[in-house]
């Protein structure tokens, strides 16, 4: 419930959410009744911001926005909604322009859904996530490092952080999102990468014909 809001009090204790990650025009993934853009006056650097939400089309293609259209992207508990998060994630990265960034939080598997799936405390998770495990109770996990593997040759990971700042571990098993404080969940935070910042990275693979010796 209104994760975005809770987010705000800890990222206002990072400067780099005013000055780097929320700058310029963005868009707002499943934003739902919570958008960042409610709080544009504690991000002084922020302009338009594009809320998507299920009205606009499907949130795993946007296939109504243009590539390399946004500065950033923000995205609050959806990326567990969609059929496939990796074409999702891909689209995402699709829509930033180069140099911009991506912030993501999703719900840790272990902290919300508490070993059930499906999910008894939202019935529209179609995954489960969790920073990296061998073998996860959920038959729907996502390794978080593994999923942004797969995208190396075009972000640098900035940040990845199990947000339990909040939880209380003792309590018995319930949704602690429901609470005021709990965030139960992962955040990640990716910059897109400059084509000319990959080459020098070594992260392009050069499609020039190898001449015969």
């Amino acid at each position: 419930m209104h994760e975005a809001s809770k987010a705000l009090s800890r990222r206002l204790h990072d400067n780099r959410f005013s000055t780097r990650y929320f700058v310029g025009n963005g868009i707002d993934i499943g934003c739902g009744p919570d958008p960042i853009s409610q709080y544009a006056e504690q991000f002084p650097l922020m302009r338009q911001v594009k809320n998507w939400d299920m009205p606009d089309g499907d949130a795993q293609y946007l296939a109504n926005a243009a590539d390399a259209s946004f500065d950033f992207v923000h995205s609050s508990h959806c990326l567990e909604h969609m059929h496939d998060p990796k074409i999702a994630l891909s689209n995402w990265l699709r829509v930033l322009k180069s140099n911009g960034h991506m912030v993501i939080t999703i719900p840790d598997e272990d902290l919300y859904e508490q070993g059930v799936f499906p999910s008894s405390f939202n019935h529209d998770h179609k995954w489960t996530f969790t920073l990296h495990k061998k073998k996860s109770w959920s038959p729907k996990s996502i390794n978080l490092f593994d999923l942004l593997a797969e995208f190396t040759d075009q972000i640098q990971i900035l940040k990845v952080e199990l947000l339990d700042a909040n939880y209380r571990y003792r309590l018995g098993r319930f949704d602690q999102t429901l609470t005021p404080v709990a965030e139960a969940g992962i955040e990640c935070i990716l910059r897109k990468l400059p084509d000319a910042e990959k080459v020098a990275m070594g992260r392009y693979t050069s499609t020039r014909p190898t001449l015969a010796k």
